[in-house]
């Protein structure tokens, strides 16, 4: 069964071949974006293939021109809803662009706020200082 790590999160999932990265993703429940809902209307799953390019389906005319869209395109970038893993003995390595990650986070404000408050509980960290006192 095929693999997909997303970095820089180390998660790892097998998935069934016909896979999408996308779809890899929310089972794995990594924070790639998908604005559209993964039709290939916005470039908001962009991630950067490092390993396993020449294991997922080819881009398409389409694919390419939504991906001019997205920011910082390199020669390993593809759309999360696009790629299919069509190897089974696949493992894809994905690197989730900034912008993916933070496209997923405005669309899951619930999610932003627990790793807020998380970091927040981190140990030694300062606590938000008090706000001024009103002069009288």
């Amino acid at each position: 069964m095929p693999k997909v790590r997303f970095e820089p999160d180390g998660i790892e999932i097998e998935v069934p071949v016909g896979t999408s990265i996308l779809q890899a993703s929310n089972m794995a429940h990594s924070q790639v974006g998908s604005a559209c809902g993964g039709v290939c209307a916005c470039s908001t799953c962009h991630v950067y293939v490092k390993e396993g390019l020449d294991e997922l389906s080819d881009a398409s005319d389409r694919e390419e021109d939504i991906l001019d869209k997205a920011f910082d395109v390199k020669a390993n970038s593809r759309l999360g809803c696009q790629s299919k893993i069509q190897d089974a003995d696949a493992t894809i390595v994905v690197e989730i662009s900034r912008e993916s990650r933070q496209a997923f986070l405005d669309e899951h404000p619930e999610i932003r706020a627990a790793l807020k408050a998380a970091k927040a509980a981190e140990p030694g960290r300062d606590p938000a200082p008090d706000p001024a006192p009103n002069d009288r």
